[in-house]
């Protein structure tokens, strides 16, 4: 089923670090996934929304790492737990990473009406790789586009929902590529 997955890839800097950190391969396809659908989310809101600004590079990064942590918090990847997000960070920051970019790792479950559109994008990332709808995160990203490109939330909801509904009707297949891969 997933063969019909066209991935995009890590960016090269990501895929050294997680050689560097020996990040099972679980991890690797999970950061594979998120970033591929941060790339649509962040194309398809440059395209339609070219008035809210926001930093493209900063949301694949950030969706590239987000849980990096979990090269040394194992458990997490298969159980709960958020131990992963402060030590995601504190390893980004060891790599080298400068700190807006270190700051996904240790955020990205962490939203709120303050968030920036970057974050908000890869938070939605996370979450609608796998058909995980978030009405409240999903809400705060209409109101940024309404805020920045005009026109009705309600119009701004429609078009963002179509969206994440086409996202969604391919988790199966993303959820099977992530499950070949061990933990």
């Amino acid at each position: 089923m997933d063969e019909e997955l066209e991935l995009y890839p890590l960016p090269d800097e990501v895929l050294a670090l997680l050689v560097e950190l020996a990040a099972p391969p679980r991890l690797v396809a999970h950061l594979r996934l998120v970033h591929d659908v941060a790339v649509r989310l962040a194309d398809w809101t440059a395209e339609r929304c070219p008035e809210l600004a926001f930093d493209r590079a900063e949301v694949l990064f950030g969706a590239a790492t987000h849980d990096v942590g979990k090269a040394v918090h194992r458990s997490e990847l298969s159980g709960p737990g958020s131990a992963h997000e402060p030590a995601g960070r504190e390893l980004l920051l060891a790599a080298g990473v400068a700190p807006r970019l270190a700051r996904f790792a240790a955020g990205h479950a962490d939203w709120g009406p303050s968030s920036g559109p970057e974050d908000l994008l890869v938070s939605l990332a996370d979450k609608v790789w796998k058909d995980g709808r978030v009405p409240d995160l999903e809400d705060l990203l209409v109101a940024a586009l309404a805020r920045a490109g005009g026109g009705e939330r309600w119009s701004w909801f429609l078009a963002l929902d179509e969206l994440l509904t086409a996202v969604g009707a391919d988790a199966g297949a993303r959820l099977a590529y992530q499950a070949r891969h061990p933990v």
